[in-house]
């Protein structure tokens, strides 16, 4: 009889968070539901404010902070752990739904995107150690760690500020991580508002681009693409959901193989490992597995359409989830710091945005620029939302380009290795070397690209706006 009753008692602890995790997922999807619809009925994309920032504002009132506190605790803290695994289920289906393009025919467009990305990046430190060095220690005395904020919240998102917490605490920053956290939602609220506002500015300025570029800027494999590939019954989602698990399991390998390559070598190298998330080699995950389904002419199990709407439905939901957990609090005591780090870096991102993606880019240079903006300033979840805004047709080869790119760069900046060695750059070398260091970084790249640029015209950019 103990024995049943033990069992029964088992069973009760496992239904129990089984229970709250389907209530908080039904919840959510809900919520991002209802926001679709008041977003559709009101027409607000066409004034550039995403739908899922609605449905997020919409679970900000219904949090336990809230006017109507219908959602339970056990619900927030639920969603407050999604945005990772949303954000690894973004870059796991990011490269499996469309053929993979030649990289001859990339390299002009891509290198373009990496000047702008490393440039982006990199000059988030820039302005964040000025803005501690001349404004914020001398006014509030802060540590000279939260130089750091921008990028990590910025660029790496909830999840990357998550993971750097108790580095930020070993390093004698402790509110790091809760700051960090702030920066994160600050960041997806200014890349949907400020960058919807931007899509809505380039239709008006006519920077998008026009139907007659079309095929001039096709990725040269996309109209290879198989018809069958439109299927959308339930067989067919099934199997796409299970080749994002795949690449997810993949970049999950991969992870643990590199942490157990470097374990051995301890100190800095060993820290920054096993700091690393798993999103950043998911990407590499969802290449590996395309790769294998075009050698294996099986290309067609990965459904385009399906896989955009897996990213765009966890792109969404990232989004949905982590404005409504919204430390309001947080962002009241600490409002000085945050609004001088977030200015800093939403003024960095659009400057370098507008002025320079119609000199380093092609053609449909903003397409490719505001997908740029939208990771640099609020994850890559927040590109590809404005990509959708700016380029619903998918007409552009914004995306190809933005993959690759992203498959270069993620596993260094945006949540990987360099987002993990800054503070403890900062502590080592002192706030001015690093701020100058990326100043450095920032100017070759920025030298980078205008050049090549130069030495490459051809479907080169489509004119400063």
């Amino acid at each position: 009889m103990s024995e049943l009753f033990s069992g029964g008692a088992l069973n009760q602890q496992l239904l129990q968070p089984l229970g709250w995790l389907v209530l908080a997922m039904g919840a959510l999807s809900l919520i991002l539901t209802l926001g679709r619809r008041i977003g559709s009925a009101l027409q607000l994309r066409l004034w550039g404010i995403p739908e899922a920032l609605v449905a997020g504002l919409l679970g900000l009132l219904l949090a336990p902070s809230g006017p109507l506190p219908l959602l339970p605790p056990p619900v927030m803290q639920l969603w407050a752990d999604l945005p990772l695994v949303l954000l690894t289920l973004v870059f796991g289906s990011l490269l499996l739904g469309k053929p993979l393009p030649r990289l001859q025919a990339l390299w002009r467009p891509v290198s373009g995107q990496v000047s702008l990305a490393l440039m982006l990046a990199f000059g988030q430190y820039v302005v964040g150690g000025l803005a501690v060095l001349l404004v914020l220690q001398p006014l509030l005395g802060v540590s000279p760690i939260m130089a750091c904020l921008i990028e990590v919240a910025f660029e790496g998102g909830h999840g990357s500020a998550a993971a750097m917490g108790p580095s930020y605490a070993a390093l004698g920053f402790p509110g790091g991580q809760d700051l960090g956290l702030a920066m994160a939602t600050v960041g997806l609220l200014s890349s949907t508002l400020v960058g919807g506002l931007v899509v809505v500015l380039a239709r008006r300025r006519g920077w998008l681009l026009q139907a007659d570029a079309t095929a001039e800027q096709t990725s040269p494999t996309a109209a290879t693409a198989p018809s069958g590939a439109a299927a959308t019954g339930a067989a067919a989602w099934a199997v796409n959901l299970g080749l994002v698990g795949i690449a997810v399991a993949i970049g999950d390998v991969l992870l643990l193989a590199l942490r157990a390559a470097t374990a051995p070598l301890g100190g800095a190298v060993a820290t920054v490992v096993d700091s690393l998330p798993v999103f950043p080699l998911a990407i590499i995950g969802s290449l590996l597995l395309r790769w294998l389904l075009e050698r294996s002419g099986r290309s067609h199990w990965a459904s385009a359409p399906i896989q955009s709407q897996v990213g765009t439905l966890s792109a969404d939901l990232l989004i949905t989830a982590a404005t409504a957990g919204l430390n309001l609090k947080l962002l009241q005591a600490d409002w000085l710091p945050l609004t001088v780090l977030a200015l800093a870096g939403l003024a960095w991102n659009l400057a370098v945005v507008l002025l320079l993606g119609p000199r380093l880019l092609p053609a449909d240079w903003f397409e490719r620029a505001v997908i740029e903006f939208g990771q640099a300033t609020g994850v890559a979840a927040s590109g590809l939302l404005l990509l959708r805004m700016a380029d619903p047709e998918d007409r552009s080869a914004a995306l190809p380009a933005f993959s690759i790119k992203q498959l270069l760069l993620q596993p260094f900046v945006a949540g990987g290795v360099v987002t993990v060695v800054a503070p403890l750059a900062v502590a080592g070398w002192g706030l001015a070397a690093w701020t100058g260091a990326c100043l450095a970084v920032v100017v070759v790249a920025g030298g980078a690209g205008l050049l090549l640029a130069r030495l490459q015209p051809a479907g080169g950019a489509g004119g400063a706006p």
